[in-house]
């Protein structure tokens, strides 16, 4: 059975797809987090993920470039800016502790990004206040 971590990490790619074109991969989510064995609860919150951060794109990518430090939105790495996505939906959005978000975030971001990934995604993450919580 896949853990949470794993299914973040197929969030993470669903939304590098969707970022660099591919509108339609939802139309294939189930059927590529399967072939990555996330299955039942896990499918599940996966696919809560990728919804519900595709459903606040706007709002999320919004966020973040209110805490870029000398940095503008476009220059971001595509893989990093689907790890800040997600960590930021999961931050506003979900009751999960932000100290579990931003660890799995910093995680991701040192399996997909570069060597100053962690802690440039860690500082965004970080500066969200924590009074964000939205319905």
């Amino acid at each position: 059975m896949a853990t949470r971590a794993q299914a973040r990490e197929a969030v993470v790619s669903l939304l590098y797809a969707y970022d660099m074109g591919n509108t339609e991969i939802r139309k294939f989510a189930i059927e590529l987090l399967e072939e990555k064995r996330i299955k039942n609860r896990q499918q599940e919150f996966a696919l809560e993920l990728f919804d519900g951060t595709i459903a606040h794109l706007g709002e999320i990518d919004e966020e973040i470039k209110k805490h870029l430090k000398e940095w503008d939105f476009s220059r971001i790495g595509d893989m990093e800016r689907a790890i800040l996505r997600l960590g930021t939906f999961e931050i506003v959005y979900s009751g999960v502790d932000r100290a579990v978000i931003i660890n799995e975030a910093v995680e991701l971001s040192k399996t997909f990004g570069n060597d100053n990934s962690p802690r440039f995604v860690n500082g965004v993450l970080d500066a969200l206040r924590p009074d964000l919580k939205k319905g």
